[in-house]
């Protein structure tokens, strides 16, 4: 494929011209990839790289129904919701048609339904406020991470989902000893970017009765794990059971599989009440024609597949092999994880549950080496992170594994050697910074979003 520039030459005006707050990954040695198929990405000289982290690219990377779909549309018409199309409505009963029955009525946006661009967001996002120079402001409230793994409620918790749920009533309660009422609670079905947290059975039903009790409502964010890579449900949520149904559900990302296209679903008295403020709502490309057809593409193209079906196959003998590598290696503590949403809890010490965090990157580093891409996230950048395209297979589970398990024993070794080093105790250590910097790593993640509560 023809490059305008070199690579050195891409990364130089990508300095001079993008914002140094938009970042690349693998920062120390970025990647400057060209084109893409299925679950496979391609750099500048044709090199291949299986793809663990893309769930945007939901069907595949350039689906060629997809495509089609997209150019189709495109050669005919694109143009604002304010005109009357087909694509728009059949899309939304399509979309609908996924969702228990009472979530109904559909916002079409373009990439937006996500924590982070707009104040509004941002104020309820525990990874930016923490992060940037604000403080968390006295409407929000954060829950803690239901994570049974290492939060304050863990595995051998008798109730972990009422424990944690119980968190969230003794918020409201504070709140409202202050005079606060309480508006919504929103939170990710499964916490992606929070380390690939999978809340205890029940936690949900709990916490949307305290809400509701008190006069709020439950938004359930879906943008990274919806779309049926769970497998056995096309919503996350609906994993929680059939008792449990949101008020209100964000989606985005895999949406368009690619295409900028996001949406708000919820009930029609939730919409009448929008609607009664005197608001009108309108986004100049929320739900124009092209999209609405890149979005059917992508609903066709998961059934006709059976792309579920895959998610629960292959991402069962996936999790089959992980845990076979955690009876090997002593660095991964905890593997978890449903359909193709899995995590790689990496740790220094098992019994204390230390986060291995240098050592997650630089695996993360050498699997790049390898041809393979993985991210490291969660609070600690500890857990390796696998949401790959739905197409992906156990023939690529089996190559990932088998890359992994040969970084983890390479470093594994290491750490031995330095830890059995001859090395005087007290003596100063002399090697510069901390073990990131030996490694030579650079650190870089994507959101770590908690539960939040709005008053």
């Amino acid at each position: 494929m023809c490059e305008l520039y070199s690579k050195q030459d891409t990364l130089a005006l990508r300095r001079k011209h993008i914002g140094p707050s938009c970042k690349v990954l693998y920062a120390a040695d970025p990647i400057k990839i060209v084109r893409a198929q299925r679950q496979y990405m391609f750099d500048e000289k044709g090199e291949r790289y299986l793809d663990c982290i893309n769930n945007v690219a939901h069907v595949g990377h350039c689906h060629p129904e997809v495509v089609k779909a997209a150019l189709k549309q495109m050669e005919v018409l694109n143009t604002n919701s304010r005109f009357l199309h087909d694509n728009i409505v059949e899309y939304a009963k399509r979309l609908a048609a996924t969702l228990p029955e009472q979530l109904s009525v559909c916002y079409f946006t373009n990439s937006g339904a996500y924590h982070g661009h707009l104040s509004s967001l941002i104020e309820i996002s525990p990874y930016k406020f923490r992060k940037g120079k604000d403080v968390k402001k006295e409407f929000v409230h954060v829950a803690p991470a239901p994570d049974i793994y290492r939060g304050k409620y863990r595995e051998n918790h008798a109730d972990p989902a009422s424990a944690y749920a119980d968190e969230v009533k003794k918020i409201i309660e504070e709140a409202q000893n202050r005079g606060r009422k309480i508006a919504a609670f929103i939170a990710e079905s499964m916490q992606s970017c929070g380390g690939q947290i999978i809340p205890p059975a029940g936690y949900f039903q709990k916490v949307a009765e305290y809400v509701r009790g008190v006069g709020g409502v439950v938004i359930a964010d879906e943008v990274q794990v919806g779309f049926g890579r769970v497998g056995k449900h096309f919503w996350s949520f609906q994993m929680h059971g059939k008792d449990f149904v949101p008020d209100i559900v964000t989606m985005g990302k895999p949406m368009g599989n690619g295409h900028p296209m996001a949406c708000v679903v919820t009930t029609k008295e939730i919409a009448e009440a929008f609607s009664s403020s005197g608001m009108e709502y309108f986004n100049t490309y929320g739900g124009n024609p092209v999209s609405s057809a890149v979005g059917l593409a992508v609903l066709d193209v998961i059934e006709n597949e059976d792309l579920q079906g895959n998610a629960t196959r292959v991402g069962t003998y996936l999790t089959e092999l992980l845990n076979r590598q955690k009876a090997k290696h002593t660095l991964i503590g905890d593997v978890r994880g449903v359909g193709l949403f899995v995590g790689i809890d990496l740790v220094k010490d098992r019994q204390k549950r230390t986060p291995a965090t240098a050592e997650a990157q630089h695996v993360i580093y050498k699997m790049k080496e390898n041809r393979v891409l993985l991210s490291a996230d969660g609070p600690h950048r500890n857990v390796l992170k696998i949401k790959p395209p739905m197409c992906f297979t156990e023939e690529d589970a089996k190559f990932m594994v088998d890359q992994l398990d040969g970084v983890l024993t390479v470093l594994e070794e290491a750490i031995g050697a330095q830890t059995e080093s001859v090395v005087p105790e007290n003596t100063p250590c002399r090697t510069k910074g901390g073990p990131q910097e030996r490694f030579g790593l650079e650190t870089l993640g994507e959101e770590v979003k908690q539960k939040s509560l709005c008053s």
